[in-house]
């Protein structure tokens, strides 16, 4: 799945440069929308976000593609990989890639299946 963000000048530091926090929360959101759409009846929480390494900056107005592609399926989570690109250049680059991983919970907190939930089959 893919969404797009403007980069506003609320969403910068006092260099005029992209907040990496605020990318790492539209990363978070958008992920977490890809996987509730594709597993609708599940409860998802971020338990990790695995490398976070910015391969750029981001400046005012810049329109980011952030890319979510389920890479795994477990028992009780899913594992997305996550690229955010800058699609405007002449060569689109990618600014920052990552995994986000989802555990599925019950109403208490407590992980249950994915599968038992969304109907599909659990791969590792």
């Amino acid at each position: 799945m893919q969404t797009q963000r403007l980069v506003l000048p609320a969403d910068l530091n006092q260099y005029g440069f992209l907040f990496g926090g605020r990318l790492l929360a539209w990363i978070d959101e958008a992920t977490w929308i890809a996987a509730s759409l594709e597993f609708p009846r599940c409860r998802f929480v971020t338990v990790a976000m695995h490398e976070v390494r910015f391969h750029h900056s981001v400046r005012e107005g810049t329109i980011l593609t952030i890319d979510s592609r389920l890479r795994n399926q477990g028992n009780t989570s899913v594992t997305y990989s996550v690229q955010v690109v800058d699609t405007r250049r002449p060569e689109p680059q990618v600014l920052f890639a990552t995994t986000v991983t989802f555990v599925n919970v019950d109403e208490n907190g407590n992980k249950q299946p994915v599968a038992a939930i969304s109907g599909r089959p659990a791969t590792s």
